[in-house]
């Protein structure tokens, strides 16, 4: 289902002028910030763009269609420009004494979208400078922001209060909090009769690792993972550690993997590729890594170690192996060295610098000829 941000126009995205009508090319002035945080939210998020104006008394004497079309049209032209595209523009011409059904914050302008199983309502966002558009929200069962330094008051408060999410002048502040709402983040549970793994991931922000395995060494290597790929990783495993530490070790693996595979989602606009070379000490690992959607192990390391800690040496490549075929990726691994702590620490800060750049957004497209991965 697609997800509608319903952009106001004046005050919103443009400048609006004392006397409402920016009706000349002189008066057309954008938001401050406008185009790089609207593109930032049209390429990493998953929205279609609509424009909903109320324009008053468009194509009469007071104001004139030939005045509001040349700064109207230069500014979609400007935002086009700048990677920024709108599905649909729907403008209400009429005075607010008339209370057309199409005037906001009345829903005639959207019937299309209204009871549409390709849209997803409850999740889409109205952006505007007045309560009409938080009112519009209210009546699409959406959710509003209001651009305003406005206090609102506490009957205003109570009436939109499951409808406003957001109050600020930033459109800064909007990126970042509807980044939060819309994060490439993943919540997996895996539980069987030998492990009950839980992990939350978010690729969009970056914070402190909370590792909990009950194995130290494994806890220290994914606290690499989460701080190197600076994301936000949050596990916790119980296993059957009284048995040995192959079922934590892999449901763990394949819970991450999956973790991966769905916050990447359609993996429109990620580098896709990563890779990293890494030294620590006399260890060097080479990690490359394709996000390809086939999954692949390439692994060119041998351990002289049974264990590091209480991590048995073999289960680092049965981590890596569980790990591609769940995230459906491809990776080749490649590490020398004397240590094995060290070779072992080199290929996990190394899997993570892969994989920072892997998930990086750098366009807008699908990467890959097929258009699908």
């Amino acid at each position: 289902m697609k997800k509608l941000l319903i952009l106001d126009r004046d005050g919103t995205i443009i400048l609006e002028p004392e006397d409402f009508q920016i009706d000349s090319l002189e008066k057309l002035k954008f938001y401050p910030q406008v185009f790089r945080f609207l593109y930032q939210i049209q390429v990493e998020m998953n929205y279609e763009f609509v424009m909903v104006t109320n324009q008053d008394g468009l194509g009469t004497d007071s104001f004139p269609e030939e005045t509001f079309h040349p700064a109207h049209q230069k500014m979609l032209k400007t935002f086009e420009n700048e990677g920024i595209t709108f599905s649909n523009i729907l403008i209400d011409k009429t005075f607010e004494s008339e209370n057309a059904p199409t005037r906001k914050p009345r829903t005639g302008l959207l019937t299309k979208y209204i009871d549409n199983p390709a849209y997803d309502l409850k999740n889409s966002v109205v952006v505007g400078d007045r309560l009409t558009d938080i009112q519009l929200a209210q009546n699409l069962g959406a959710k509003g922001i209001l651009i305003s330094s406005q206090e609102l008051g506490l009957e205003e408060k109570e009436k939109l209060e499951s409808t406003l999410i957001l109050q600020t002048e930033s459109w800064e502040k909007i990126y970042r909090f509807l980044q939060k709402q819309n994060g490439r983040q993943a919540k997996i549970q895996r539980k069987t009769l030998e492990t009950s793994i839980e992990i939350f991931l978010n690729l969009d922000e970056k914070k402190a690792p909370n590792i909990q395995t009950g194995i130290g060494f494994f806890n220290h290597m994914l606290e690499q993972l989460g701080h190197h790929a600076q994301i936000e990783l949050q596990i916790q495993a119980r296993g059957d550690l009284h048995i040995d530490e192959h079922h934590t070790v892999e449901d763990v693996a394949i819970a991450l993997g999956q973790a991966f595979r769905e916050a990447l989602g359609s993996k429109k606009g990620i580098e896709r590729y990563g890779f990293y070379n890494l030294v620590m000490d006399e260890a060097k690992a080479e990690v490359a890594l394709d996000f390809s959607g086939r999954s692949y192990l390439v692994w060119k390391n041998q351990f002289n170690r049974e264990r590091v800690g209480e991590m048995p040496t073999e289960m680092v490549k049965h981590f890596f192996h569980s790990f591609a075929e769940h995230a459906a990726c491809t990776l080749h691994v490649d590490c020398v060295g004397e240590n094995d702590h060290h070779k072992i620490e080199a290929i996990f800060k190394g899997f993570a610098r892969a994989v920072k750049m892997a998930i990086q957004v750098t366009h807008e497209a699908i990467p890959s000829t097929k258009g699908t991965i």
